[in-house]
């Protein structure tokens, strides 16, 4: 049940209404992930397609034997790069308390930051979006409930 703290403030433009909304929610929904980037991801992929390169040859399966193998173990060390990456991000997880305590930011500064950063890309989108409409009725002209026929009179 929405309490009064749940309600937008009124005189409040749309954007700020949510952007303070999320801001206000983010105490329970915002977290803060780990995320390898650089020479981590080569060096990981790097390593699963070596393995798999070596399971493979065991197997009998080489470019010899069949010669498009390369892509298929490039495209397969990326997934496997990703799910130990999103798993490892997954399990290491910071609350924006957490946070603000580890870096010392006792007056919410990273949460007005936070604030700014979501009502500019939020603003963005919907300006995105406006520049888009004019031709949305040709775009979404195949999703148009069909015209309806006059009935036969055979």
């Amino acid at each position: 049940m929405p309490g009064k703290d749940d309600r937008p403030l009124p005189g409040r433009q749309e954007q700020d209404d949510v952007t303070s909304d999320l801001v206000r929610l983010m105490p329970r929904d915002l977290v803060f992930t780990m995320r390898f980037l650089g020479e981590s991801q080569n060096l990981l992929q790097r390593h699963f397609q070596g393995f798999m390169e070596a399971e493979m040859a065991a197997a009998g399966i080489t470019e010899e034997t069949h010669p498009m193998i390369h892509a298929f173990i490039e495209r397969h060390a990326l997934l496997m790069r990703d799910f130990v990456f999103s798993g490892v991000a997954l399990t290491r997880q910071f609350r924006i308390e957490e946070v603000e305590r580890l870096i010392g930011d006792s007056t919410s500064l990273l949460r007005v930051d936070i604030w700014d950063q979501l009502r500019g890309h939020i603003a963005m989108a919907e300006r995105q979006f406006r520049s888009q409409v004019p031709g949305l009725p040709q775009v979404l002209s195949g999703w148009a409930a069909p015209a309806e026929r006059p009935p036969d009179d055979h």
